[in-house]
């Protein structure tokens, strides 16, 4: 199995890109393209010990910023996301995986790679850890402005996902809403809500963002918008709460016993919510497996993701969303007619 990686993406670039990748390519017995500007990646690469065998560097001269405009993208022909995208369409690499600009390699992806048949809008799905285990969230920013359809068939990806890499049996899905009744939130949430409950998916109804993380529904289904206010939401709760934490630590000598004492526990409970440990968002609905992690991942995110990636493929998950995307398209056609 080869993945490609974006060598040349997140806020640390090659530094921890390679490091990541290489990790991954040993622990997992995989070869890597670490696709990006060539003289760049071998500085990176005589730093480390590695198995030569395991690594391939794939030369693209350009890179694309973390904040740079989608409308500029046309121009950088030869950009690392690029590239790396065109490996998995010319079936060189088995998938992607990139830590760079999110937009970029949704529509890079999405022009590139293509999208799988009948499915109208990619969707970013992204585990969350939950009191009862972990839960899908999807869309998490891969598609803003969305029709009523496109939550149905954000719903089915999600589906095919949780029942796929992680063996779980027709799992409940919900609908981020601002109310659990059924009349509650906008236009879309509502039609969506009659979709998803006329559809043969076990749809629970309406959940509430304080529902994200008590486990009540295996697959949270929003739009893009929605979904990445969560995400960076949560990620803002939980850096605050172990800052807080780190400053009552050191208040007083009792507090610290106390910390010593815990230690070990807080270090399981941070693992648990530590988004180095999932890797990254899946980018579902597309005609490949791609990864896109977070612009602040360190080695082992980049690793994770790379992990991702390998299980995406080894459980056919995108195969599985096509011939389920199919059905959905045979439904909707009949009930048409």
């Amino acid at each position: 199995m080869k993945i490609a990686v974006d060598a040349m993406g997140g806020d640390f670039g090659p530094r921890v890109t390679v490091a990541g990748a290489l990790r991954a390519a040993q622990d997992f017995g995989i070869d890597v393209f670490l696709v990006g500007v060539e003289r760049i990646i071998k500085n990176e690469l005589e730093k480390l010990h590695y198995d030569r065998a395991k690594c391939t560097i794939v030369d693209a001269p350009e890179a694309i910023s973390m904040g740079e405009g989608i409308f500029s993208l046309r121009r950088k022909a030869k950009s690392s996301i690029r590239v790396g995208a065109q490996l998995v369409k010319d079936k060189l690499a088995d998938g992607f995986v990139s830590t760079g600009n999110t937009a970029a390699v949704v529509y890079i992806s999405r022009k590139v790679i293509g999208a799988l048949q009948g499915v109208e809008r990619p969707a970013l799905a992204l585990l969350v850890p939950t009191l009862r285990g972990m839960s899908l969230l999807i869309d998490v920013g891969a598609s803003v402005d969305c029709r009523p359809g496109h939550l149905e068939q954000f719903a089915v990806m999600g589906r095919v996902f949780m029942e796929s890499v992680l063996g779980l049996e027709n799992p409940r899905i919900g609908l981020m809403s601002i109310g659990e009744e059924e009349s509650k939130g906008n236009d879309l949430t509502r039609e969506a809500y009659e979709r998803l409950e006329n559809s043969s998916l076990h749809f629970i109804g309406n959940v509430e963002g304080k529902d994200i993380y008590s486990g009540k529904a295996d697959v949270i289904v929003c739009d893009g918008f929605t979904g990445n206010v969560v995400l960076k939401v949560s990620e803002g709760v939980v850096e605050a709460l172990f800052h807080w934490a780190r400053r009552e630590v050191t208040r007083n000598l009792l507090a610290k016993v106390g910390f010593f004492l815990m230690k070990r526990n807080l270090k399981r409970l941070y693992k648990k919510v530590d988004y180095a440990e999932y890797g990254g968002a899946q980018l579902l609905g597309i005609n490949g497996v791609c990864i896109i992690g977070h612009g602040r991942s360190n080695p082992q995110a980049v690793r994770s993701a790379v992990r991702m990636a390998r299980d995406f493929v080894v459980h056919r998950v995108q195969e599985r969303i096509q011939a389920e995307m199919a059905k959905l398209g045979g439904a909707t056609h009949g009930a048409k007619a």
